[in-house]
Formats: C-alpha cells, structure tokens, sequence
C-alpha cells in the first residue's frame, strides 16, 4: 500500500532494444526504406517490384526474384546448375577453410553460386541470361562465375540468340586469389567472341557493382543499362579520395554520374525494363544481324537524323546521339 502513494519520476528511461516487447510479425509487415526512412507495408514493396513508392529507391533482388519477375513464366531453363567451387589454394582465413564457408553459404542462399545462368523468353523473345545473387559472398567472382558467365557467352554465340547480364558484385572473390583474377581476362575473351559472331550484349548494372566485374565484361556489352541510383565503379570512393588527394562529388559512381560522363547508354528504372529490352532485342533481331530472337520483330520507322538537306536517311538509326549506318552494323 505504501507504494501507491510514494510519486514516482515523471519521466521513466526507455526500455533498451533488447527488453522492448517483441512484436510477431512486424518485419514481416513492414520494411524501412534505406534513403528516405520511412516505413513501407511489405505487400506494397513486392507489389511495386521493390521499389519504395515514396523515393523511388531499387531494393536489391535475388537471382530468383530478378528472373521470375522479368522472364516469361515457365521459360527459364537453368545452364550448369551443377558446378560448384572448389579450394585450389587451401585458404583458410578466420572464419575458418574456404570451402566450409562456400558450404554454408549454399545452404543459407539456396544457391551453388553467385551467379544463375540459362536459356528464356522475354515477351516471347528468345535470349540466354545471367543474374548475379549478392547474397552469395557479395557476388564475387572466383573461378565458377567466370566459367558460368564465359559458357552462356559461347553458347549464345552457337545458338545465335543475345545475352543479356544481370551484374551486381563486391569484386573478385579474395579466396581463390590469381585463379579469380584471370576470370576478367576469360569472360572478356568470350564476348570477344561472341562480338565477333555479330550476337548482341546487353548488361544491366544494379546496386552495387564494383571490382573485377565492372572491369571486365559488365562494361563491354554492346548497350549498358543501369537501374536508377545504382553504385557502379572499379574501387571505393574513399580510396580514390585517399590516393587522388581530392574531394569527389556526391553522386560519384552512381548511375546518373555514369550516364552523364558517357559511361553509360539509358537509366532504365525496373518497372520500365523490361520495355526497353524487347526493343533493343527487336532492333538488334533486323534482317543483317544474323540473330534470332524467336519472334519475328517489326521493322523499326528510321530515325530522324541532320542531313544536308533535311530528309532523314531510311539506312541510318540514332542510338546514343550516334549516327548508324546499315553498312556498319
């Protein structure tokens, strides 16, 4: 009773976050947005392929998330889902040897890899597609993902359908030293090939892509496409600053930087993607190409180009600010 009557303080201390009451289900519910804060019903952000709907931010996807969202249902036919990496060079680092950590990473991803790759159609169009899964070792690239990536190059060149690939990564994979090194010479040998046999290279940059990928076969496709706000560069921001000696701009390796530098072709946001694929597919699919999509692709109306005397040519395209000509393509 004597309780009741001694006045306690007005203001009581937070609980800290480990004692406040757990409330099931809550992040399951909702999610909080990394660039503006604020809060999102879950259900919304799926239904907006995980774009906030208040900023505009791209949430990162899964490889599977990214396939199903923009294949066509039941088309995707998975390529060398059996090939798993090896520890040539017995690393062993804190956590222990490089293989137990592969291990347990296949078994928390559900992946073999960082990268799923195969055979699908795209609004009936028929293309190989590669996806790397950041979840997997920040989607580095070792010796599996760059004969992966360098197998679906040369089967697309064969079977004469464009690659399209899907490219988010950390940087090579530390683990397996010289041998993830030399899959940045392996991949660009391949699309070299593929290039020779006149077979188109899309790629598709997301949040983030750094190191050995973007110095090797994302940055060489023939169109470059990257999604609104993505982070693409070879080292970090804050190692260029320490050796330059310079303070960079804001938006330093960021899509928008890229595409205003030439680095880039088009900021595609996702919802908008897939659009902007089936036309490039479509125009690169034009008699003189020599590559099948599976359809049968309507033939573009010419671009309004400057000539001389005012009349757009009928065998030349804008792509870029770039005059094509037939004969060069």
């Amino acid at each position: 009773m004597r309780g009741l009557f001694n006045r306690g303080d007005k203001f009581q201390p937070l609980l800290a976050e480990d004692d406040r009451p757990d409330v099931p289900g809550l992040g399951e519910l909702w999610v909080k947005c990394s660039q503006c804060q604020e809060l999102i019903y879950a259900k919304e952000l799926q239904h907006n392929d995980r774009v906030c709907p208040k900023c505009g931010h791209h949430f990162r996807l899964r490889a599977r998330e990214r396939i199903a969202m923009l294949v066509d249902d039941g088309s995707f036919q998975e390529w060398n889902a059996g090939i798993t990496p090896q520890n040539p060079l017995d690393f062993v680092d804190g956590s222990g040897p490089y293989d137990r950590k592969v291990r347990s990473t296949q078994q928390k991803s559900g992946e073999t890899e960082a990268i799923v790759t195969g055979r699908a159609r795209i609004e009936g169009r028929e293309l190989a597609i590669t996806v790397c899964d950041f979840d997997f070792l920040g989607a580095s690239m070792g010796s599996v993902f760059g004969e992966k990536v360098t197998r679906a190059a040369e089967a697309c060149a064969e079977l004469r359908i464009p690659l399209l690939t899907i490219n988010a990564s950390g940087g090579a994979r530390m683990h397996e030293g010289s041998y993830s090194l030399m899959q940045m010479a392996k991949t660009v040998a391949a699309l070299s090939r593929l290039s020779a046999a006149r077979v188109p290279h899309f790629s598709l940059l997301t949040d983030p892509c750094y190191g050995g990928v973007t110095a090797s076969y994302a940055m060489i496709a023939d169109v470059i496409i990257a999604e609104p706000g993505a982070h693409v560069g070879f080292g970090g921001p804050r190692v260029i600053e320490q050796i330059t000696k310079q303070k960079l701009p804001d938006n330093f390796q960021t899509a928008e930087f890229l595409l205003e530098h030439g680095m880039i072709d088009i900021i595609a946001e996702r919802s908008a993607f897939k659009a902007t694929l089936v036309k490039l597919l479509d125009h690169y699919a034009r008699p003189g190409f020599g590559v099948s999509t599976g359809v049968t692709a309507a033939t573009p109306r010419p671009a309004a180009t400057i000539s001389s005397n005012g009349t757009p040519p009928t065998d030349t395209l804008i792509m870029n600010g770039f005059v094509i000509d037939e004969a060069d393509r």
